[in-house]
């Protein structure tokens, strides 16, 4: 008769995803996985093909906490702020997660990248007006209120300023309209070319 299963890939998956979110990346090792869940390491490689394969499936995990918890707050109903100023929030009350995942590196930058940018799109086409300028120009306010809505998360999460919704709420209303009414604008819309060692 096989041996039943006692450790689930759902109880892995917790375990991997408290230790990030309580402690960093830099702990996310399956060494400290089962030791926080009191088991060997092997329950994780008959469940995951490797830590690729779980830290895959942890972003995955994340992505959907974010799209239907963290962002899904409506706050102004401007869902476009609102993504802005649940980012701020997040950063604020979870402060190891959100540096985990947007300050630290962790080999999943371009797909958290990905996702942060696809969600943008998603709530700046709900807007009437926004949602008929070009994609350039979606960029660009993409660009503008992620890098403002990110200074403020990270200073704010610091403890350095304390600006309150409304105040954010002005901050990125300005960049929007200085994107929108400055269609010349280049900063932001064109990409940084590396320097070349």
């Amino acid at each position: 008769m096989a041996r039943k299963k006692t450790i689930t890939k759902d109880q892995i998956l917790t375990a991997a995803y408290d230790i990030v979110a309580t402690e960093g990346f830099s702990r996310f090792t399956a060494r400290n996985i089962a030791s926080k869940m009191k088991c060997s390491t092997q329950p994780i490689y008959l469940e995951f093909k490797n830590m690729d394969d779980l830290k895959a499936a942890l972003f995955e995990k994340i992505e959907t906490y974010l799209r239907d918890v963290v962002f899904a707050r409506v706050v102004t109903g401007d869902p476009l702020l609102d993504m802005n100023l649940n980012y701020v929030r997040f950063a604020t009350e979870e402060k190891v997660l959100y540096r985990s995942l947007y300050l630290e590196g962790h080999s999943g930058e371009a797909m958290l990248n990905q996702f942060s940018h696809d969600l943008f799109m998603e709530n700046i086409n709900k807007d009437p007006e926004l949602s008929q300028l070009d994609t350039e120009m979606k960029t660009a306010i993409f660009s503008g209120t992620w890098i403002v809505a990110t200074g403020i998360a990270s200073l704010k999460s610091g403890g350095l300023i304390n600006p309150t919704d409304d105040n954010i709420k002005a901050l990125l209303n300005d960049v929007i309209s200085s994107v929108t009414k400055n269609d010349k604008n280049q900063i932001l819309t064109k990409p940084v070319k590396e320097k070349q060692a």
